[in-house]
């Protein structure tokens, strides 16, 4: 404090003690904090957001690597025994390769639809019977592969069905998408 000040109320102490206050604020004081804890009890507790810790994320990236890594290396390793003895590359190296990349991300949208299952078994059920039925047409053009005279042209094929595969994927996860914003925006409104 300054000198001044201090000098002040030094000078003064008598006028600054003399008041008292009045013997019921302490009963005001408790009063309104009763009624400030009963309207914060009435109010809608907020949800406290989940939050993840750096290492969780970290490991669950790990395994998701790892687990794409195994299946992607394992489909390599049968590719050539899945074909009927065809080497895709010896038709169509590029057809190949955008056979391999399709295979993959059909692999990691219909891991993505299976989490649906536990939620919505009926509906995870429709979109899988979709993909079972466009995946038998894609065995028998594979079946078809090695005995056709023109294998360029049912390559082709297996890639076209590839790819509606996965619009078809993309698609239904959009639908899941949408349906679960939805549902937030309707769960945050009535909150």
């Amino acid at each position: 404090m300054s000198k001044r000040l201090e000098d002040f109320i030094s000078q003064n102490r008598e006028q600054f003690d003399d008041l008292e206050p009045r013997a019921d604020i302490w009963a005001n004081i408790a009063k309104e904090l009763d009624t400030f804890d009963e309207q914060h009890a009435q109010l809608p507790k907020k949800k406290e957001a989940k939050t993840f810790s750096l290492s969780f994320v970290l490991k669950v990236a790990a395994s998701v690597i790892v687990v794409m890594g195994l299946g992607f290396a394992v489909y390599l390793k049968t590719l050539k025994t899945n074909n009927n003895g065809v080497d895709l590359a010896d038709i169509n190296p590029s057809y190949a390769k955008q056979q391999v990349h399709l295979v993959s991300v059909i692999e990691t949208q219909k891991n993505e639809l299976k989490q649906i299952a536990k939620f919505d078994p009926q509906l995870y059920q429709e979109f899988n019977g979709e993909i079972t039925r466009m995946q038998s047409i894609y065995k028998k053009l594979n079946a078809e592969l090695a005995t056709s005279p023109n294998q360029e042209r049912v390559l082709r094929a297996m890639i076209r069905n590839l790819q509606i595969q996965t619009e078809v994927l993309n698609q239904q996860l959009s639908v899941i998408q949408q349906f679960n914003d939805s549902k937030n925006e309707q769960h945050e409104k009535s909150i």
